[in-house]
């Protein structure tokens, strides 16, 4: 069985300035164990991508899964989340005030939050 392997460039990257190690630090979100230190952002970048594609490439060769960078995941626009009563009543009496849906109300909450 063929193991396709994903271009390394549509996994989700990130460079951040660490002031503890007083240099740049490149991680990426699918890899959350892995990381690279530069002194610049594009070397961190291309550091931690460098890293990256010798885990994925490792991975394949030990038939590990590899993970599926999330640009080319699918999302069906649902999920299930359970709070506690006193939370759910809350928010019910909130949408409720506002002629909303739940549903409607904690979406544009949650829209708002970001």
């Amino acid at each position: 069985m063929s193991v396709t392997i994903p271009d390394v460039t549509h996994y989700t990257y990130r460079v951040t300035w660490s002031s503890e190690d007083a240099e740049f630090i490149g991680t990426c979100l699918e890899f959350p164990s892995l990381s690279w230190l530069a002194t610049t952002q594009d070397d961190a970048l291309h550091g931690i991508r460098d890293v990256v594609r010798d885990v994925v490439e490792d991975l394949k060769t030990t038939g590990e899964p590899i993970p599926e960078p999330l640009s080319s995941r699918a999302y069906s626009g649902k999920f299930n989340l359970r709070v506690g009563e006193r939370l759910h009543r809350k928010l019910a009496l909130e949408a409720a005030e506002e002629h909303l849906s739940l549903n409607q109300y904690v979406v544009r909450r949650l829209g708002d939050a970001s």
